[in-house]
């Protein structure tokens, strides 16, 4: 296990008001890596522009291949690319890559330890109005179950650039969870990210909250107002590797806090929550509330509309540090 990452001022922002989903990290990092790693291949099933694979695409026409949509082909094809020793980054949405194409995960990839990098778009609920059938909420849970696979979920553009660099120098499958729709980018281009490490945006003594992916910017100006309103000290923990979970990171805080709330745009059901109650229940039983996606499929509508129907917003987080911070005075 790696130690913490407490991020000073300068290397975490979070009054920056730009935005920038993270699937742009991912094109841009992409184009980074062909430029630089001649062994970089990129793979998607008819929908370069929308997982910005098309920039490499433009760049590196002979390392880009368009398979259709033929999801299970993709993985296939990437699987035997990258035992003959290139490195296949495999674009699609994650409804359909990993949701259509987990048995060749589980065999071609995982089985084999194949040096595979599966990218997945579109995933949560801020994907907005593609609706239900397209916001992928479940897959966190069947990637962080297969063996030999790093599942990560960056929290912003920057992390999701970093996170793509640092999977093409990881030996084996990864599969990186990215999202749609624009969010704050809060971290630099100098903020360190490793593969496994998680990341102290913000101290406190009361309560936890570990989080992953753009949702942890709410989580920061939750912390804020409780600090301001309740006098609640809310330590807050990006923890962009689901899997391997940066357990450390997690028993130091809750030693001190006793308290926790998950936070993720994903089925509270196998997601980030489930690691953390996994890790928590063997070694340090403690409340928690769980934020996420209650047995629920999402539905049509704006980004921010959806988060605020489904409790996903700086209030709703407010009431679940209140509601935990309650059970651990009883």
């Amino acid at each position: 296990m790696t130690k913490a990452l407490f991020l000073s001022p300068h290397l975490y922002q979070p009054t920056l008001l730009s935005k920038k989903a993270t699937r742009d990290g991912y094109g841009d990092a992409l184009l980074e890596l062909g430029r630089t790693n001649p062994n970089v291949v990129a793979l998607t099933a008819d929908l370069s522009e929308s997982t910005r694979s098309n920039l490499f695409q433009e760049s590196f026409p002979n390392r880009f291949f368009e398979v259709g949509v033929a999801e299970q082909n993709l993985i296939g094809m990437a699987a035997g690319m990258a035992l003959n020793g290139k490195i296949p980054f495999v674009a699609s949405y994650a409804v359909f890559s990993p949701g259509r194409n987990w048995d060749q995960l589980r065999v071609s990839v995982c089985y084999s330890k194949a040096n595979v990098k599966i990218i997945g778009c579109h995933t949560g609920l801020t994907v907005g109005e593609d609706g239900a059938t397209h916001q992928a909420l479940e897959d966190i849970a069947i990637t962080r179950v297969l063996p030999n696979l790093t599942v990560i979920c960056p929290a912003d553009y920057w992390q999701a650039f970093q996170a793509v660099t640092a999977a093409a120098e990881h030996e084996g499958p990864v599969y990186i969870r990215l999202t749609r729709a624009a969010s704050q980018i809060f971290t630099t281009a100098r903020t360190p990210f490793a593969i496994g490490q998680a990341q102290v945006l913000r101290p406190g003594n009361d309560v936890t909250i570990i989080g992953c992916g753009p949702l942890i910017y709410e989580a920061l100006l939750a912390a804020e107002q409780l600090e301001k309103h309740s006098h609640l000290s809310v330590e807050v923990i990006n923890m962009p590797t689901i899997k391997p979970l940066d357990e450390r990171t997690l028993l130091n805080s809750v030693n001190k806090t006793h308290a926790v709330v998950t936070l993720e745009e994903h089925q509270v059901v196998g997601g980030l929550g489930s690691a953390v109650a996994e890790v928590l229940a063997e070694n340090l039983p403690t409340p928690i509330e769980f934020m996420g996606m209650h047995d629920s499929f999402g539905e049509s509508g704006k980004a921010n509309q959806l988060l605020t129907k489904y409790h996903f917003t700086a209030s709703h987080i407010m009431h679940a540090v209140r509601k935990v911070a309650a059970r651990k005075q009883k």
